[in-house]
């Protein structure tokens, strides 16, 4: 029998309706704003957790991505023009939030000359305005793995670069056909090259095996990857690829503890784990802040 999200999950893939009042103030606020969050669009799990707690990532660059990612719950297809507002409106949202730590991100953009790096740098630069003390996270596309646009983001001082690997390199072809595995490392090493704290995650249970989970991992560390994020792949409708398997908890903490050993200054690891899930806490008190150092 195929194993899907439709299948029942085990015990430990349970989560409880989202509800609750900082839910309803978050979504309002969203939809007021005119906003998008990664949240809703990609069908994340973790929704009613994040929101409970007054955080949410913020997708710019519209809602439809360029790319078809077999994986992503996101449309695709047709993209709107960019909207000169968007920036400052996540910026008063952060704002109204009272967040003290904010993720960006976005939906690729291969149509815009820049990939959308500019409307990254804008939004930043609106949020430190409006919210000085706000450390900011930004989850960016690979930007076809162009420097220049790479380095109009790296120059923004974002307080962690975050591109996610997503998957071993065997799998691209099969859910992620319009990237590239060695392009992704290079994303991380550039940005850690220009001083950068670095965050990469995967989804585990789409068809890899165990010792290519280890070898991208190793990969990771060795492109400059700070903070890793492991969870599982969860089918979010019948449109993309279906679970191969439901990764126990003990394995997630077995990838956890060798993270660590192998050098890695932080790792989440879990079934939940989404790589902007409880983010404000994967950056080191003692890490270099570009907040701190302004």
């Amino acid at each position: 029998m195929k194993q899907n999200r439709y299948k029942r999950r085990p015990h430990w893939l349970k989560r409880k309706l989202p509800a609750g009042e900082n839910y309803t103030e978050i979504s309002r606020l969203l939809k007021d704003q005119n906003l998008h969050t990664v949240c809703k669009s990609a069908h994340c799990p973790n929704v009613g957790d994040c929101w409970a707690r007054r955080t949410a990532t913020f997708m710019i660059l519209g809602d439809s991505c360029t790319r078809n990612c077999l994986f992503c719950a996101i449309d695709h297809g047709h993209v709107h023009s960019l909207d000169a507002e968007e920036p400052l409106r996540v910026a008063r949202a952060v704002k109204q939030l009272d967040l003290s730590y904010a993720v960006i991100t976005s939906v690729t953009r291969d149509d815009l000359p820049d990939g959308g790096a500019l409307q990254f740098a804008r939004t930043i630069e609106q949020i430190r305005e409006l919210q000085p003390r706000c450390r900011i996270e930004v989850l960016i596309p690979d930007l076809q793995g162009d420097p220049r646009a790479l380095d109009i983001i790296f120059k923004s001082h974002p307080d962690v670069l975050n591109h996610n690997l997503e998957t071993v390199e065997r799998l691209y072809e099969k859910v992620r056909p319009q990237a590239n595995f060695e392009r992704s490392l290079k994303v991380i090493h550039l940005a850690k090259s220009a001083g950068l704290t670095t965050k990469s995650g995967m989804m585990l249970g789409i068809g890899e095996k165990d010792d290519e989970i280890i070898k991208a991992i190793q990969s990771l560390l060795n492109a400059g990857c700070d903070i890793l994020t492991l969870g599982q792949y969860l089918q979010p409708s019948k449109d993309q690829v279906e679970v191969d398997r439901f990764v126990p908890p003990e394995q997630f903490d077995r990838l956890k503890k060798m993270g660590l050993e192998l050098g890695f200054r932080h790792v989440e690891s879990g079934p939940f784990v989404r790589s902007s899930y409880h983010a404000d806490e994967q950056l080191l008190p003692d890490a270099d802040s570009a907040v701190q150092q302004k």
